[in-house]
């Protein structure tokens, strides 16, 4: 358990470089084939996202095969676009950032095969960049006041994780979920009372139009970690409540039943997370991840933020979602601090933060 101060001795104050780092980063780690040209680790010059949203929707989830494939017929003419928008060519590029882990192995080797063959035609040294200190990163691409130390949660389909961000790239995990993740909880939910895929930006849009105390859904606690995340319990009430209803032959509300899910993750997710900062003596908190672009949770986080006096950051939608730019954004601190992988670098799809 980390010390309780908000004091901690970091490096983010210290001037790296005193000539431009330009990134060009890479992210394939699931369904999104994106790559983007960063400068500095605050400005994005270009960013670019090819969605398979598309393609795995019938499906009712992503499909590793299809997404691997995808991003094999993409990613050159994503990484060309690139540099195109950003009006640079690979000579102006100082590294290469690409995801490495986690994620999905055959996705993530398309992004680090083409890193490592782009790294190995020009000399560009290589930099392998964590997938969720990339999503912390995209913080920094928002808010150019923003430095460590912090508390942040990151909370998407694969991930609901709660970290004390002491430096750039140097993280302390204090919470994470013991069985499903927040997004993936929305996207059962979503499949089960008839919404389809993706679940998180359908949940959120129809909750607006349901009451959230309509239903009263469990918010589970884990006694070995007060910071520990458990959502297959709340799952499991919403689905038992769905079929009480229908074994009854009682109609139910979609919008309430969505409303009331909603609320009750996000309860837990703001009950932890605030909690957090404020046993570890920090007043900045920051959300990222897919579920980090959910409008209720975004209010919720605002209101009690703003009771507490924490300061509250929050990407864009756009960077809360899987993206290239929050990889250069990592990338660019990895590389200054002198990080740089061979060509022996792999997928690692479970990847530790």
């Amino acid at each position: 358990m980390a010390e309780k101060n908000k004091n901690d001795e970091t490096l983010s104050d210290m001037n790296y470089v005193s000539q431009d780092v330009r990134i060009l980063a890479i992210e394939t780690s699931c369904d999104e084939t994106a790559a983007a040209v960063v400068k500095n680790g605050r400005e994005i010059l270009s960013d670019v996202i090819y969605t398979q949203i598309a393609l795995h929707t019938c499906y009712g989830g992503v499909v590793p095969e299809i997404a691997s494939r995808k991003h094999i017929e993409k990613i050159n003419q994503v990484i060309e676009e690139a540099l195109e928008q950003a009006k640079i060519t690979l000579q102006d590029i100082t590294a290469i950032a690409v995801t490495y882990g986690p994620g999905l192995v055959g996705a993530l080797l398309v992004g680090v095969s083409a890193a490592k063959a782009i790294s190995f035609a020009t000399g560009i040294p290589l930099v392998g960049v964590h997938h969720i200190s990339g999503h912390i990163s995209a913080n920094y691409i928002e808010y150019k006041e923003l430095k460590p130390p912090f508390v942040c949660l990151v909370a998407s389909g694969g991930h609901s994780h709660l970290v004390i961000v002491k430096d750039y790239g140097t993280y302390e995990m204090i919470g994470r979920t013991r069985d499903d993740a927040a997004g993936e909880a929305f996207d059962k939910v979503a499949r089960a009372i008839g919404l389809g895929y993706p679940g998180g930006p359908k949940i959120d849009k129809i909750s607006k139009e349901g009451n959230p105390e309509a239903i009263s859904f469990p918010r589970a606690k884990v006694a070995e970690n007060e910071y520990d995340f458990s959502f297959s319990g709340l799952k499991s009430a919403v689905l038992n409540y769905l079929n009480s209803c229908q074994m009854k032959g009682i109609s139910y509300c979609q919008a309430d039943v969505a409303a009331s899910f909603q609320k009750a993750v996000v309860d837990v997710l703001v009950e932890h997370s605030l909690h957090a900062v404020k046993e570890f003596g920090y007043d900045k908190f920051a959300i990222a991840g897919g579920v980090a672009s959910n409008s209720y949770l975004r209010n919720a986080f605002e209101e009690e933020c703003a009771k507490k006096n924490i300061r509250f950051f929050h990407p864009s939608s756009r960077l809360c979602t899987d993206n290239a730019a929050m990889i250069g954004a990592a990338g660019y601190y990895e590389y200054i601090k002198g990080v740089r992988h061979g060509y022996d670098l792999n997928a690692v799809p479970n990847l530790l933060l």
